[in-house]
């Protein structure tokens, strides 16, 4: 018996309000009835959308990417964006992961014919990560030379395009120069990676960005944890997590520790959430779908 063999693309739009836009890049998807949405996730104060797409053929979710990063383009003004998560264009970044039977390398493959295609057709400047890219660049060095993790606004907004149309990091591919209605895409290419979230009930960022930064890897915390603090309203301030190994270091262990470090503080945790379903879940749900579909 063959093995299956399954691929997957988050693809993360800087909106989730303007319903219309979104409607019509869902319906650019449903073009490729044989790369289904499998989840979607939205939140209005971050102001930000995550589809996560699985196929048996990389050509197809190649394609169905581009046919719904060409529509976001189409439909969504970067100048108009007000959020509080950060951003770097219309479309923040796509990400291919191989899943049941597929190598990192034939994704990674998909991931530079994907920004090949963007950077040519759309004329957005696209930047590779992972193992997409040549020297296995990680995303978060892409966005800290570019400026990503920099408020630009007041009560920590990120609004409108970037001010920086002559970019500081020479692209992959497309232009030199972005502009402010589009911003530009960073495309990658790695193993899993989960996204957990952690409310820190307090106003004071000050605080949670410690939280944040001891939690974190690079900040000589939990290993393979990349972390943030951002704020989500209503006196809650979030420890946002990457958790580049989650088989490793999961959401089960990153929640306590961040209790540990707010009780240092004084202050309360809730209960993290994962923005996406898991590995497993993802493939799950994808086969119910093509199943059903048939």
């Amino acid at each position: 018996m063959l093995k299956l063999m399954l691929s997957c693309c988050k693809i993360y739009i800087s909106e989730s309000k303007n319903k219309a836009a979104l409607k019509s890049i869902e319906k650019a998807a449903k073009l490729f009835p044989e790369c289904p949405i499998v989840n979607k996730f939205e939140d209005e104060i971050y102001n930000r959308v995550g589809y996560t797409l699985v196929s048996k053929f990389s050509t197809n979710l190649k394609n169905a990417s581009f046919a719904m990063v060409k529509v976001a383009f189409e439909k969504i003004d970067f100048q108009e964006h007000c959020g509080t998560h950060p951003r770097l264009g219309v479309v923040d970044h796509i990400c291919f992961h191989p899943l049941s039977g597929t190598s990192l390398d034939l994704i990674a493959d998909t991931a530079k014919s994907l920004a090949f295609e963007v950077g040519s057709n759309l004329q957005v400047p696209t930047f590779l990560y992972g193992a997409a890219h040549q020297e296995g660049r990680s995303l978060d060095s892409i966005r800290r030379e570019l400026g990503y993790f920099r408020p630009n606004a007041s009560e920590n907004q990120w609004i409108g395009g970037t001010e920086l149309e002559t970019l500081q990091l020479k692209p992959d591919e497309g232009p030199a120069q972005a502009t402010r209605g589009k911003g530009i895409i960073t495309i990658g290419a790695t193993r899993w990676v989960d996204n957990y979230n952690i409310p820190v009930f307090t106003n004071d960022i000050s605080i949670v960005r410690k939280i944040a930064k001891r939690v974190s890897g690079r900040g000589g915390g939990l290993p393979s944890v990349q972390s943030m603090a951002l704020t989500h309203g209503g006196g809650t301030i979030e420890v946002a997590c990457n958790l580049l190994e989650p088989s490793r270091i999961g959401g089960d262990q990153v929640q306590p520790e961040v209790e540990r470090l707010a009780r240092e503080e004084g202050i309360a945790v809730g209960k993290g959430y994962y923005t996406d379903l898991s590995e497993e879940k993802i493939i799950e749900s994808y086969l119910k779908l093509i199943q059903h579909s048939d």
